[in-house]
């Protein structure tokens, strides 16, 4: 028993090295970035304007994801000044359990959006659940409701098709890509330009991308399999 164990260890960490090495490599090709731009990409010609921007919160606030999703949701609203505002994201169990929602908001009032546009939906845990919810609020009808979500890339292709397996007729898309630096303004010159730029920077980038598109192909694997998209 205990050989077998031990052998089991040993199959485990040799797969784990092929697959960090694998990864590895695939870092110094396009190949993350395609991947990863795949997701952001799906239902993202607008037909219309939208009658509803969904902004699901992400991690919270202040972060990265929740930061730069209300930065292109207040673009989206701006852009579209009839459309309401719904800003998805579980409210805390503290003393105040609205602070990360109000923060969102804030953000999106500090940027031009009026905020009588916006409402909140507190209570979902994750996509499927806030698409439901977001269905029964009675200021949406969801029979011929146009809706426009933005979200990080990674997860664009996930959210389209929960909504639209919840019942919501036009689902669009706004990715929130991040916008890179100008690469003559990182400061490598010469021959070695291009290598430290894809060393320092693409590398690291791209292994992220993995990381992200990872996860995110196994959050797209269970929503199969309970049927939510």
């Amino acid at each position: 028993m205990k050989r077998a164990i031990v052998k089991i260890v040993k199959w485990f960490f040799c797969l784990g090295g092929v697959l960090a090495f694998v990864l590895l490599l695939l870092s110094f090709t396009d190949i993350p970035y395609y991947a990863y731009h795949g997701l952001g990409i799906v239902n993202s010609e607008l037909k219309g304007n939208p009658d509803v921007i969904v902004i699901p919160g992400g991690s919270g606030m202040p972060c990265a994801d929740g930061l730069i999703r209300t930065y292109y949701g207040a673009i989206a609203a701006n852009h579209f000044p009839d459309a309401r505002i719904i800003i998805a994201l579980p409210y805390d169990t503290g003393v105040d359990s609205l602070l990360q929602l109000n923060l969102m908001a804030r953000e999106l009032i500090l940027k031009g959006v009026d905020s009588t546009r916006i409402a909140f939906e507190p209570l979902g845990f994750n996509t499927w659940s806030q698409a439901i919810n977001i269905g029964k609020m009675p200021e949406v009808d969801k029979s011929d409701l146009s809706i426009l979500i933005v979200t990080s890339p990674e997860h664009v292709y996930r959210a389209v098709k929960t909504y639209e397996k919840a019942g919501f007729p036009r689902v669009f898309s706004m990715a929130a890509f991040e916008k890179p630096i100008d690469e003559e303004k990182l400061g490598s010159k010469g021959k070695m330009k291009g290598l430290n730029l894809s060393v320092r920077y693409n590398m690291w980038s791209y292994l992220n991308y993995e990381l992200l598109v990872l996860k995110e192909y196994v959050a797209i694997v269970y929503y199969k399999l309970k049927g939510w998209i």
